[in-house]
């Protein structure tokens, strides 16, 4: 904290303290402020509310004892329309602190019992802001995620390969802002080929130059000049260099590297095939190859897309990890093809995969779910099988997500399936599905213990569950009482 203080600046965290003791929210306002966090303050409840649902606060600092309400009421208040915000109750007294289960029911984040000395309230909002920074952090790159897998998909369709690098450079600006750029292929079959936007629409002799001296470059590098020039190296799978992006920036800063890379290693594949398309000598065994490597960049941004959902809830974290490895487990001991355990290790690993379009404020609420938020909910089976059959490799997968949720009885969503009528890959992940989310803690309620999960199993058989992956799961178990600690420790093989 000594150092933070010293060396204090203006952060982008908002901080409200609600008291009615003026003179409390003032002093708290006065050391807050000496870390560079923007401090408001209010004396009255009522309003307090109302300037947190208009405004935009990342954490709340109150009082437990108020008039004309109290603190737990000004929670419950607040949760009902905001889930996002941190908030740390202040006590006067430790025997005036409510009870632990309700402070986890209002999901309040700590408490600080006043005092003379502020050292210990400091402590618990650099945990929230800690907190706060990671989650912006993770809601940063499954939003850029979801871009530029919704562009590489307009990206990979078939078109001339000087409308392509136009269409690469408009997408730039779009997902990374960018004003001037250029990109430059040295094209042998049919010439040197530039695309540019902005100051840099004309600098096709400057690219011939950077092209010249960067060649066979691999990483990314800067060039020094009154606008610095960013060159992006355009890397083949034989890690042969087939053109540079050029990006300039007024500014100094460029774009966030990791999803850059990501973005471009889509483009690159692209312009590959469109390449390899453009050369009458191919070979057949050359296309093959140059389809293999798009259907492994789509495998690893899916892939990626997919783990973003998991980290977006620290309860779900490795859910479907889990899902695959215990899905892989059934249909081994069913006697299944490796070809069928291969589909339903995938199809277990992408069947939340649709998740990634259900808001924050639905996926993470505490509470029930209104009859509204349930229906955007159940149509992740479908956003997810929509999302798979655009990729030529996972269309086969795509009709086991659509039906992970389906009831043997018929109950189930999407389409109210039921028997035989349900994929049985589908049947499969069902029973694996159930059984982890009832085996893992939720931020709403407690896990079930194995004997616990093992008992709604056989509730639910021949409704819910088909009896046979029941059966089989059940029989599993038995033999293997440790089964819950080999599934986090499992590692699942993604060579799709």
């Amino acid at each position: 904290m000594r150092k933070h203080r010293i060396s204090a600046q203006q952060t982008d965290i908002s901080i409200l303290t609600l008291d009615d003791d003026e003179i409390m929210t003032l002093t708290v306002q006065s050391y807050l402020q000496e870390f560079g966090y923007h401090v408001d303050t209010e004396n009255n409840p009522e309003r307090a509310i109302e300037r947190i649902r208009t405004g935009n606060y990342d954490i709340l600092l109150l009082d437990y004892l108020m008039s004309p309400i109290c603190g737990d009421e000004v929670v419950t208040k607040i949760r009902a329309f905001n889930q996002d915000l941190y908030i740390i109750l202040l006590t006067g007294h430790k025997d005036l602190v409510p009870p632990v289960k309700t402070i986890r029911e209002l999901d309040i984040q700590g408490y600080y019992e006043k005092s003379d000395r502020f050292d210990q309230l400091g402590l618990l909002v650099e945990s929230c802001v800690k907190s706060i920074r990671q989650m912006r952090t993770i809601r940063h790159y499954q939003n850029g995620l979801q871009d530029i897998l919704e562009k590489s998909l307009e990206l990979f369709q078939r078109q001339p390969l000087q409308q392509q690098m136009d269409l690469i450079l408009e997408q730039l600006k779009r997902l990374f802002s960018i004003e001037d750029g250029f990109v430059y292929i040295p094209e042998k079959s049919i010439g040197t080929l530039f695309s540019g936007i902005g100051n840099l629409k004309e600098g096709k002799k400057s690219a011939d130059k950077i092209w010249e001296q960067s060649h066979n470059k691999q990483d990314n590098y800067q060039i020094d000049s009154e606008n610095p020039l960013l060159i992006i190296p355009l890397v083949d799978e034989y890690h042969q260099q087939i053109g540079i992006i050029g990006i300039s920036s007024s500014t100094h800063h460029f774009p966030d590297h990791q999803l850059l890379q990501l973005y471009v290693r889509q483009a690159t594949a692209a312009l590959e095939n469109r390449m390899l398309q453009n050369t009458v000598d191919l070979t057949n065994a050359h296309l093959q190859k140059a389809y293999t490597q798009l259907e492994q960049q789509f495998a690893e941004m899916t892939n990626a897309v997919r783990s973003m959902v998991d980290a977006k809830d620290i309860y779900t974290s490795n859910h479907s990890d889990r899902v695959s490895y215990y899905s892989e487990l059934i249909a081994k001991s069913m006697g299944k093809s490796k070809e069928f355990v291969k589909r339903i290790r995938i199809a277990g690993l992408f069947h939340d995969i649709g998740k990634i379009k259900v808001p924050d404020q639905i996926l993470l609420k505490n509470g029930p779910l209104t009859d509204e938020e349930f229906k955007v909910i159940k149509r992740h089976s479908k956003d997810g099988a929509v999302l798979l059959s655009s990729i030529r490799s996972y269309q086969t997968i795509a009709p086991i997500v659509l039906s992970h949720h389906e009831h043997w009885d018929g109950t189930g969503y999407p389409n109210g399936i039921s028997g035989y009528e349900i994929p049985e890959e589908s049947r499969i992940i069902s029973v694996a599905d159930a059984f982890d989310a009832m085996t893992s803690h939720r931020r709403y309620r407690n896990n079930l213990t194995l004997e616990q999960a093992k008992q709604q199993l056989i509730e639910g058989r021949g409704t819910q569950f088909a009896p046979e992956p029941v059966d089989v799961f059940l029989s599993i178990l038995e033999r293997n009482p440790n089964i819950l600690s080999d599934s986090n420790s499992a590692s699942n093989p993604t060579n799709f």
